[in-house]
């Protein structure tokens, strides 16, 4: 393969924008030369903002398995990542999923098994991995600073901000609301930074209340009770095969005050760390408790946050070399399988109103 990876963008729609088009641009072996969407004028404003000379545009993502394209990021509605992963896997293609996963997790299990069997590289983009905070935490982890890791929390708690627009709040094309769309994030940052990818058992809670109003306070516009389709907060408490406990924490609308996104709680035997207000480290030392913040500012120099690097562009470039040097990206397919079978789990036992017990 060359030093220069063609790219295919597949759904242009918020997240395409928001993330993958302008963070790919930023890196020197990336040309995108193929877009596609189901409504065409996006696809042409993505070619003609950020494609090569020549980009090509589609309205079928079939057509764009047939173009010399080496690279697909799959950035459509939750129902189709698994159709378009797998048909991009075996058409020679790398591929890089938008969260969550898939679906179901049947439907995961297959993009998983596809990856196996091309032999190509397949990853989901779990953009909070990519943190500052949570690499510097992934690492005092690895290296043993919190000791044996018990206890996580998973938070992903809005307060009132319902995504009103595309196809968020539609059951059949999502699988679920808040749960799947941002507790997925919360739920795969702490079991990397756990790196416990082996759950006993799920008892989860759905609710669907406060969807049901009308004129209802929303950081985006007050949304259609019609329409609203998918719970507004969902909440699972998840057993590990180790005994270790994770409670998993999801709202798009919770009377509540303080809130959090894609945000963890750890503690272990040797200390404990948490986002609540940025990064705190805690433990005891001489007979001592203590905390402290870890500072990830620009040590007080005017003009630089010490940050030089976006999360979404490290996101991109960190994929980008696991392609070229031929290793295994960051976030690996098996387990983002796993979060996916405990939110399916999650769903589950909310609708039976059994714990699920996983063999």
């Amino acid at each position: 393969m060359s030093k220069t990876l063609k790219v295919a963008i597949i759904g242009c729609g918020g997240i395409a924008n928001g993330k993958h088009l302008p963070s790919l641009a930023k890196l020197p072996e990336v040309e995108m030369v193929a877009f596609c969407d189901i409504i065409e004028e996006r696809a042409q404003k993505a070619a003609a903002e950020y494609g090569v000379e020549g980009a090509k545009v589609f309205t079928d993502y079939r057509e764009v398995l047939k173009e010399d394209v080496d690279v697909v990021h799959v950035c459509t509605p939750n129902d189709s990542h698994a159709e378009i992963t797998i048909s991009s896997l075996e058409s020679g293609k790398h591929v890089m999923c938008e969260k969550p996963m898939a679906k179901t997790a049947e439907q995961a299990r297959q993009m998983l098994d596809a990856a196996k069997r091309t032999g190509k590289k397949l990853s989901i983009a779990y953009q909070n991995r990519f943190r500052s905070d949570s690499l510097f935490l992934k690492q005092l982890c690895e290296n043993g600073e919190l000791g044996d890791i018990y206890l996580g929390k998973a938070l992903a708690i809005r307060r009132r901000a319902v995504p009103t627009w595309g196809v968020f709040l539609d059951e059949e094309k999502q699988g679920g609301g808040p749960l799947i769309d941002i507790g997925t994030h919360a739920l795969d940052l702490t079991l990397w930074l756990m790196d416990n990818y082996e759950p006993e058992s799920v008892t989860g809670s759905v609710f669907h209340k406060l969807g049901k109003r009308e004129n209802a306070a929303n950081a985006f516009g007050s949304w259609d009770p019609e329409e609203f389709k998918v719970e507004d907060s969902a909440f699972g408490f998840i057993k590990m095969k180790n005994g270790a406990t994770i409670m998993l924490e999801s709202s798009w609308a919770l009377n509540v005050v303080e809130t959090g996104e894609a945000k963890t709680l750890l503690c272990g035997t040797e200390g404990g760390a948490d986002m609540k207000d940025g990064l705190r480290l805690n433990g005891e030392k001489l007979s001592r408790l203590y905390e402290t913040k870890v500072d990830f500012g620009g040590g007080g120099v005017a003009f630089f946050d010490g940050e030089e690097e976006s999360d979404a562009t490290r996101e991109a470039r960190l994929w980008v070399e696991a392609i070229l040097e031929d290793k295994e990206p960051l976030v690996k397919p098996e387990q983002a399988l796993v979060v996916t079978e405990i939110l399916e789990a999650i769903y589950t036992s909310a609708r039976t109103g059994k714990t699920v017990y996983f063999d």
